[in-house]
């Protein structure tokens, strides 16, 4: 039986209260793949990236992660299974290295138990 993808998104449909702001979005990640979503200010990037990570519920639609859905679930919910967003020049501490506020993210039990695995890979 083939793997399930690492990320898959059916038709969804995110709103901000009234405004329709991403529609229909369908999309496929297979394991190890990269993928990169470009586009200009205001085209739906951040709003797609904070549906993942359960920062924002799809109104329609289905997001998975490894065959298990995870639209609708809470962000701390998504953090859990592995899904967190690393914001860009933002709301990291300043005065700690690059490797200091990644091991600040790794709070879940799951992470603190690969934390050694990680450093040494």
């Amino acid at each position: 039986m083939p793997e399930k993808r690492a990320l898959q998104m059916d038709s969804i449909n995110v709103f901000y209260d009234d405004f329709h702001a991403l529609w229909d979005i369908s999309l496929g990640v297979e394991r190890g793949e990269i993928v990169s979503i470009i586009g200009s200010n205001g085209s739906g990037k951040s709003t797609l990236l904070n549906a993942i990570a359960g920062q924002l519920s799809p109104r329609t639609g289905v997001i998975s992660y490894f065959g298990e859905t995870i639209s609708g679930l809470q962000a701390h919910e998504t953090v859990a299974k592995g899904i967190a967003l690393v914001p860009e020049g933002r709301r990291v501490f300043p005065r700690l290295t690059v490797l200091e506020n990644l091991l600040m993210g790794s709070y879940t039990p799951k992470a603190r138990q690969n934390r050694k695995q990680s450093l040494h890979n």
